[in-house]
């Protein structure tokens, strides 16, 4: 199984999300990663589906997509071609000075920001791509991860290629 990531580009009408994911779950399909916002243009949205699976499956789906109405371009993002994306909040314990300054120390080789300070806690921003974020979590867990959040993979291709 192969894990496959389409960039959907759909117009920005209410509905438009559920019919995509729709199309997934009526075939048995697991959605591993989904992420959706509006593009430079208003009237469009742009969703980012990561899905692992049998390459048979993925070309009926993908050809599915193209029959509803609000799609306007569907497209699998090779990695050889694209950039991927994720970002994570991390909530993490810290119960004194020594455990906040190596978690900072982390957090700095990582990349990542702190965005909120506590007396018994850190939160921190990471982006990158899923490996990194997985890394950053992996070195954190000693310390006692509170909350994480993520986005799912957002990704786009290299150069001067456009959905449209």
């Amino acid at each position: 199984m192969n894990r496959h990531v389409i960039s959907i580009l759909v117009e920005n009408q209410s509905g438009v999300l559920s019919r995509v994911s729709g199309l997934f779950s009526r075939r048995g399909y697991n959605i591993d990663s989904l992420s959706v916002g509006v593009t430079e243009d208003a009237r469009y949205s742009r969703i980012t589906v990561v899905a692992f699976g049998d390459d048979n499956i993925i070309y009926q789906i993908h050809k599915q997509l193209e029959k509803l109405v609000d799609v306007l371009e569907v497209t699998e993002l090779a990695p050889e071609n694209s950039v991927y994306r994720e970002l994570a909040l991390i909530k993490v314990s810290v119960e004194s000075p020594s455990e906040r300054s190596e978690v900072i120390s982390i957090a700095e080789i990582f990349r990542a920001g702190v965005i909120d300070v506590s007396h018994t806690s850190l939160t921190m921003e990471v982006t990158g791509d899923q490996s990194k974020v997985d890394a950053f979590t992996q070195l954190l867990t000693p310390y006692g991860i509170k909350e994480i959040v993520r986005t799912g993979l957002s990704g786009i291709q290299r150069g001067a290629v456009t959905l449209r």
